[in-house]
């Protein structure tokens, strides 16, 4: 694959460039089996639709052809499952967990890291963190009935902000 660059200019970004030297979609970590993709959180509601108003020239046309949005400011009613099941950026800085590359966070690392971005270290660094998350599968399990989607809600907002789909624990 010949290697691809982008050019970011948005409200957190202006000059950032990247390469894309993977396939879309494809040639992921061994240990990172995202559940959905990024079209498809957007699609079903993530970040009360407020994470990618003003980013959309960076990726493809087709992830927003159903995606929920507010133009305005974050709706939690727009998540799958009518629930804010966010911490406020500023939290995720203060707790270290945002790469100068992503300042939007793990979200906007996924992005990237499906359009073919790699970076050795981070990459490793967000899938541990994706892995981490797993923990809220178990406890869904434990504690909600099979087939009961309603459990739990936030939870399962919050697994959904991290590509697991929790409609089907």
């Amino acid at each position: 694959m010949k290697v691809r660059w982008l050019v970011v200019n948005d409200r957190m970004q202006q000059g950032y460039r990247y390469a894309l030297a993977a396939p879309i979609g494809s040639k992921f970590h061994p240990d990172f089996r995202p559940e959905l993709t990024p079209a498809e959180m957007l699609a079903l509601g993530v970040f009360g639709g407020k994470y990618m108003t003003d980013c959309r020239d960076e990726f493809p046309e087709s992830w927003f052809a159903e995606a929920r949005l507010s133009s305005l400011r974050k709706d939690p009613s727009l998540n799958c499952f009518g629930v804010d099941a966010s911490q406020p950026l500023s939290v995720w800085r203060a707790k270290g967990w945002i790469h100068p590359d992503d300042p939007r966070g793990w979200f906007q690392w996924y992005c990237r890291y499906y359009q073919g971005r790699r970076m050795p270290g981070e990459d490793e660094r967000q899938i541990a963190r994706w892995k981490a998350i797993r923990r809220h599968v178990a406890q869904l399990r434990r504690a909600c009935e099979p087939g009961d989607c309603w459990c739990r809600p936030r939870q399962r907002q919050a697994l959904m902000h991290w590509a697991y789909d929790s409609r089907s624990i």
